[in-house]
C-alpha cells in the first residue's frame, strides 16, 4: 500500500478551509503572544494570520478538528513548530532556559 504523499493538512482541502475560516471568525489575537492578529496581511507575511494546531499534527493532532485549532501569527507558529505552547510563549517573551534541542550539548573528553 503506498504512503500518502503531499501535506496531511490539505489531504481533505474543503474541510481544512472550512476551518480555517472557522478559525479567522472566531479569534482575533494570536494564542501564543496574545497580540492581534491582521488578517488582511498575504499570507507569507511574519504577521499575517495562520491556524495553529494545539496539538501538532506531527503528533497526532488532527488539522480537521476545530477544537484542536487556534489563530496564530505566522511568525509565531513558525517558532513554536511541534514544541509545547507554554515553550513558544516563552520563547516570544524571550523568558526561561529555552533549549534548541532536547538532546545535551557534550564536548568529547578524549
Amino acid at each position: 500500500m503506498a504512503k500518502p504523499r503531499g501535506n496531511p493538512r490539505y489531504a481533505n482541502g474543503a474541510r481544512r478551509r472550512a476551518v480555517r475560516r472557522r478559525v479567522l471568525a472566531a479569534y482575533d489575537t494570536c494564542h501564543i503572544c496574545g497580540k492581534p492578529v491582521d488578517k488582511t496581511l498575504p499570507a507569507r507575511d511574519p504577521w499575517s494570520a495562520e491556524v495553529d494546531e494545539l496539538l501538532p499534527v506531527s503528533k497526532g493532532g488532527s488539522p480537521y478538528e476545530f477544537a484542536n485549532c487556534k489563530l496564530s501569527h505566522r511568525a509565531c507558529n513558525e517558532l513554536r513548530s511541534n514544541k509545547s505552547i507554554e515553550w513558544a510563549r516563552q520563547a516570544v517573551r524571550g523568558e526561561g532556559d529555552i533549549r534548541a534541542t532536547s538532546v545535551p550539548f557534550r564536548t568529547s573528553t578524549w
